[in-house]
């Protein structure tokens, strides 16, 4: 039987050849390269990251910037300082001590691309030697003012009672005397000798001086003054004066005995010749008004009334320590603009009636009085632009500089008036009695850096309590 089958030899190195040629084969076969589809998910990664962790990454560097500002900020050497420890008021406020407090620094603005100083006081040899003009050969529409007086025994106004008074006329009393709307309104009519209320009516209405305290206001011809009632803010020291300021100007600060308790538990005691520093303290009992806010605007707005003979005055917020020679801003704000009255602008309004709305929306006013106060201004015909007389309608304040001229002096009673009508935020009423008593054109509204050179600000400490009638 034949056999049909075909034997085929297979050698190992044949195997070998297979398996080389078949390992071969998967050596060249292409691979995919994964270089860019890692490339793209390590960044889809790194997006992943940054969105959950950008906080966090942003958290170190905003603590390291917070840290390397604390340590610039520090109490640098030769200030004074009340106390290199925090200090309690009696609100209860904790009182730190002023970074900012005796800077002389100037403040600069750029105008035109040129960086300039915002008050341009004369050089320091000069202020040396700067005398107070005589202020004769002013033209003016007044001639003197006749304060209003009560010179009875009596405790009441008129022929109302006091009762009737208060219902009637609001917060007005002794020391204001009860204006009525009538008189108000003929207020403003100017004449030589117009006849004004403009407070210290009556003697019985408080704000008592000392007789000692009275004959020293009675020699000041140049003034800066400023006061604190309820004990809320502490004393600044005036620095920047030349030593002729300190020869010719006094310094005045209105206390009451709740500030004298206070300032003395804080360390400040009045010496033997009524002095703290460089200020002269006038102690002030019985205040006429429970609202200290209103009882500081006496010394505020009338100055004439306290310093009968003085022809020059700087009146300074309690919140700010004034810092700049008072002659050299006599001399940059009045006397080189022939103007006699400079006071700052708002730094943040234009309009009465928006500071209206920015009153009530603080609650430093209740609507009804802000709406009483606007509805008369409103009858009144006062206008709602926002610049008065080509200058900015709102004033902030809390700087006044004046030459004290009959005309100056009636427009402060005017004011103080309002005032005492309506609500204490005076900005409300000052553009109204300007623009009312239109013979009043010579005043310098200065910008808001110009009140950042003349004083370091430092803020209320508080706010005083209502005293108890």
């Amino acid at each position: 039987m034949l056999n049909n089958s075909v034997s085929i030899s297979v050698s190992d190195d044949d195997d070998n050849e297979l398996a080389a040629g078949r390992i071969r084969s998967r050596v060249r076969r292409k691979r995919r390269k994964p270089s860019l589809r890692s490339g793209n998910e390590l960044i889809r990664h790194i997006v992943r990251k940054l969105t959950k962790w950008w906080p966090v990454l942003l958290f170190f560097p905003a603590v390291g910037l917070l840290l390397f500002e604390a340590s610039r900020i520090g109490v640098k050497p030769g200030l004074q300082m009340n106390s290199a420890t925090p200090k309690t008021t009696s609100g209860g406020l904790v009182k730190q001590p002023k970074a900012n407090l005796n800077r002389l620094e100037p403040t600069t603005r750029v105008v035109g691309g040129v960086r300039e100083r915002c008050l341009k006081l004369l050089a320091p040899e000069e202020l040396q030697h700067l005398d107070v003009p005589s202020g004769e050969g002013h033209t003016t529409h007044v001639k003197n003012v006749v304060y209003m007086r009560d010179d009875s025994d009596s405790r009441v106004g008129g022929n109302a009672s006091l009762s009737e008074q208060h219902m009637r006329a609001g917060r007005f009393n002794l020391f204001t005397g009860y204006q009525t709307l009538e008189q108000r309104e003929k207020s403003f009519e100017v004449s030589r000798t117009p006849t004004v209320h403009c407070g210290f009516y009556n003697d019985n209405g408080g704000f008592k001086i000392s007789a000692e305290d009275r004959k020293y206001l009675q020699t000041c011809e140049v003034v800066v003054s400023t006061c604190t009632f309820g004990g809320v803010d502490d004393l600044y020291q005036p620095i920047g004066m030349s030593e002729a300021s300190l020869e010719k100007v006094c310094y005045v600060a209105f206390w009451d005995e709740i500030t004298v308790s206070v300032q003395e538990s804080r360390g400040q005691r009045v010496g033997e010749d009524h002095h703290i520093g460089n200020w002269r303290i006038v102690v002030i009992r019985d205040l006429p008004f429970s609202d200290q806010r209103l009882n500081g605007k006496i010394p505020k707005m009338l100055g004439h009334r306290l310093f009968p003979r003085a022809r020059y005055s700087i009146w300074v917020d309690s919140k700010s320590q004034f810092r700049r020679d008072p002659l050299g801003v006599l001399e940059a704000l009045l006397w080189r603009s022939k103007s006699v009255l400079a006071i700052s602008e708002h730094g943040a309004r234009s309009s009465v009636y928006d500071e209206a709305n920015a009153v009530v929306r603080k609650h430093k006013a209740t609507p009804e009085e802000v709406e009483a106060q606007l509805s008369q201004y409103r009858l009144d015909g006062f206008p709602e632009d926002k610049r008065l007389n080509g200058k900015k309608a709102l004033a902030e304040a809390s700087i006044i500089v004046m030459e004290h001229t009959p005309l100056t002096n009636l427009f402060m009673c005017l004011w103080f008036n309002e005032v005492v009508r309506f609500t204490s935020r005076d900005q409300l009423s000052f553009p109204y009695v300007l623009w009312r008593l239109k013979v009043l054109k010579d005043i310098n509204m200065f910008p808001v850096c110009t009140r950042k050179d003349l004083v370091n600000s430092m803020g209320h400490i508080g706010k005083a309590k209502p005293l108890l009638r």
